[in-house]
């Protein structure tokens, strides 16, 4: 091989290295801040008289922080605040691996080999989401901004995992004098980075204290009724619209938080059009949950009714009633098993 090509093969080479290095660096510097800082929305509900059914609903998201937080619930979290602990801690170490990589700091030795283990750990998760709920939804890779199904995520990290392993012999970075320091100051930095961005008391809001009493008797007067008696005892009950897209995160949620605490009753009373329920649980997984399909427009308009909001009523609209008195409300970013469990006893 001429000299020539000889140099030519090793440009190709560092240029090959340079896009891969690029790639795996801005995945991880994007994933942090899609969690974080992506997936401020707002949807205002527009009802239709004609079809008799709402069109969207009036809801605000947050942040993207709040679906990413829930995933910890589904592995066994049964407090909200541990959970958004772990997704802190998680986002934190996505923030480590993508400062050093950016830095390249210890590349060969460290960043390289616990990204593979990262990833790896993450395909272990998304193949348990594929066997239990399939290949629906949303794996919350990149916040709100990109949807990403559990395989199309699989196989993005399987990719990654492939590319790093190629960098430790394409660009396995030289050691510095300041590379400990570089380090440590990124550790900090990164770890406690979430906590300040997404403080800790997000996770702790109260859920409001109304003890109103709500009349649940046009639920019984319309076919088919709820087969559970609403009227008496304590039950979290849920009023959303099929075609809102937080109604589908809260009742994603909610069949979380029955899945691991089955001892909790959560009802759903939905409001659509019948076409629209495949879609909606597609996306939410709860048709275990127990539910039914309200037709009375305007019945359901007064159940979820604000007074201080534009559109006078919103959903999802999360009460939590005790023998037809709603104790308390909440959104679906205050729902907290431990919080709701002890409300039970």
């Amino acid at each position: 091989m001429s000299q020539t090509e000889t140099k030519a093969l090793y440009f190709l080479k560092q240029f090959i290295a340079f896009l891969l290095w690029l790639g795996i660096t801005a995945i991880f510097l994007y994933s942090p801040y899609s969690k974080l800082f992506q997936g401020f929305d707002f949807h205002k509900s527009v009802f239709s008289t004609k079809d008799n059914f709402f069109i969207n609903a009036f809801t605000l998201d947050f942040n993207a922080f709040d679906s990413f937080r829930w995933k910890f619930l589904d592995l066994g979290f049964n407090s909200m605040v541990l959970a958004g602990i772990a997704a802190r801690l998680v986002i934190g170490m996505e923030l480590v691996l993508g400062l050093m990589l950016l830095f390249r700091l210890y590349l060969r030795k460290f960043t390289y080999p616990l990204v593979i283990i990262m990833l790896s750990v993450f395909i272990v998760y998304l193949l348990y989401i594929l066997i239990v709920h399939g290949n629906s939804g949303d794996c919350g890779c990149f916040g709100n901004k990109i949807e990403m199904t559990p395989l199309m995520a699989i196989w993005k990290n399987v990719l990654i995992i492939i590319a790093a392993c190629l960098l430790m012999y394409l660009l396995p970075g030289k050691p510095h004098k300041i590379d400990m320091w570089s380090s440590l100051v990124v550790l900090l930095l990164s770890i406690c980075g979430p906590f300040i961005v997404a403080p800790l008391n997000d996770d702790i809001l109260p859920a409001t204290v109304l003890n109103e009493t709500i009349d649940l008797n046009p639920l019984y007067n319309t076919s088919p009724a709820p087969f559970k008696e609403l009227r008496k005892g304590k039950h979290i009950i849920a009023f959303m619209s099929l075609t809102c897209p937080h109604c589908q995160k809260a009742a994603y949620l909610l069949q979380t938080i029955q899945g691991k605490n089955p001892g909790i009753p959560i009802y759903l009373v939905l409001a659509g059009h019948p076409s629209q329920q495949a879609e909606f649980f597609k996306r939410s997984h709860a048709e275990a949950i127990p539910h039914m399909l309200f037709t009375n427009t305007q019945v359901f308009i007064n159940y979820t009714h604000h007074p201080q909001a534009d559109t006078h009523f919103g959903v999802p609209a999360i009460y939590w009633v005790n023998n037809s008195v709603i104790e308390r409300k909440s959104s679906y970013y205050q729902l907290d098993p431990k919080e709701i469990e002890t409300w039970l006893k």
